[in-house]
């Protein structure tokens, strides 16, 4: 099996730009807010992590199902 590695780079124009950064600054804020409730809570394993903070990731942050869940 031959595995080919390719480097791109995105070039969006601004709009999706701006979009993109916004929601990539959510998930980094999301994931801060996780990462102190999952010390909190005590918390080790994802899944019972998703549980504490699932949902108020999609409402807070308006994240997506994807997002909100690889945040945990």
């Amino acid at each position: 099996m031959v595995k080919l590695v390719v480097q791109v780079r995105l070039t969006p124009t601004p709009e999706p730009a701006e979009a993109l950064q916004a929601t990539l600054a959510a998930c980094n804020e999301a994931a801060t807010w996780v990462s102190r409730i999952a010390f909190d809570q005590g918390a080790q394993r994802v899944y019972a992590l998703r549980g504490y903070t699932y949902t108020e990731i999609r409402v807070r942050w308006a994240l997506g199902a994807g997002p909100g869940t690889r945040v945990t």
